[in-house]
């Protein structure tokens, strides 16, 4: 057993690295190329970070295990709520009035209830149900460019655009640019395949679905990018990109990822996710919003109740188990 552990641990290692490099190349290449900053955040880096979600439900469905998808999404959004922000509040309080981020969050909140009601009215999602989905980030995107060029600010668009060729690690060179989209490719199939053979495997030693699997230890792996960004920056004094961070996460893990995943294949959704982990998701993301119409910023105090929160959901998901 402690084979296959290692085995799905190295494959979320894959994931998180070669997806940073798959869009560092491909953000280099669009620079090299005359491509926008615009647009190059709202294509490459936008759907890049979503990388490690969207390969792991394509390949789980392609290989049999959808309910690895679903578990995946929904372990994923409630972990960067009550992870991706409770942790980087206990070090400094993360504020939520910035413009546009109540925007972001209603936005959030609705792509929860979109997905919830999708799934209530059809399960196993269906093709045309993915297309809902995927319909949805490509509106969503239009509308970030729109707003963009009418000079409205908003705080997921700018974390997009942020990337600068020659910064934060991004390739100058083009055939530079060229061997990271290629290397970031290839380990994010690595990478995926490890996680859903192993996870697969692991559920079936230990008698569980691969839900289960899915809810914690790769929703846990795949949000290590949001949670460690955010943990990072708020050390440094700048807290204030988690929640662009965190609702960004959301939005496309929601829409993109299980739409492109629905459009794939069927994607079965256990029962139990529909009788409790759907509604944890929803109620983090509503949490959040009492939050940001208050304006009101997320203290130590909060991040403590956020913490634990997600340590009861665990004990939750262990004792669904036993």
């Amino acid at each position: 057993m402690l084979v296959p552990v290692l085995l799905l641990v190295l494959g979320i290692v894959f994931l998180i690295i070669a997806g940073d490099w798959m869009v560092r190349g491909a953000a280099a290449l669009a620079r090299h190329w005359g491509v926008p900053a615009l647009i190059v955040g709202l294509t490459i880096v936008a759907f890049g970070t979503s990388a490690p979600e969207l390969v792991v439900g394509v390949q789980a469905v392609l290989q049999g295990a959808g309910e690895l998808a679903a578990g995946n999404v929904i372990g994923s959004n409630i972990a960067n709520v009550l992870l991706a922000l409770g942790l980087p509040a206990l070090i400094m309080a993360i504020p939520t009035n910035m413009t546009g981020v109540a925007r972001n969050t209603f936005v959030c909140l609705f792509a929860t209830f979109l997905f919830i009601a999708l799934a209530f009215i059809n399960n196993p999602l269906a093709m045309w149900q993915g297309a809902i989905l995927f319909a949805g980030i490509v509106i969503y995107l239009l509308w970030m460019f729109r707003l963009s060029k009418a000079g409205i600010h908003d705080p997921i668009l700018d974390e997009m655009t942020e990337i600068e060729e020659g910064e934060d690690g991004l390739p100058t060179n083009v055939w530079v640019s060229f061997v990271y989209v290629i290397v970031g490719i290839v380990g994010l199939v690595i990478g995926g395949k490890l996680i859903v053979d192993n996870a697969v495997f692991i559920a079936a030693e230990m008698g569980i679905s691969e839900t289960i699997i899915g809810l914690t230890i790769v929703a846990i792996g795949t949000s290590l990018p949001e949670i460690a960004t955010v943990v990072v920056a708020s050390y440094r004094g700048h807290s204030e990109v988690a929640i662009g961070n965190v609702l960004g996460s959301n939005v496309f893990n929601l829409f993109a990822v299980m739409g492109a995943t629905a459009l794939t294949g069927p994607v079965p959704i256990e029962p139990q996710l529909l009788a409790f982990d759907v509604w944890v998701m929803l109620a983090s993301s509503a949490a959040l919003l009492v939050f940001v119409l208050r304006r009101q910023p997320i203290g130590k105090f909060t991040g403590i109740i956020f913490v634990i929160g997600y340590i009861l959901y665990m004990l939750a998901l262990v004792s669904r188990v036993m």
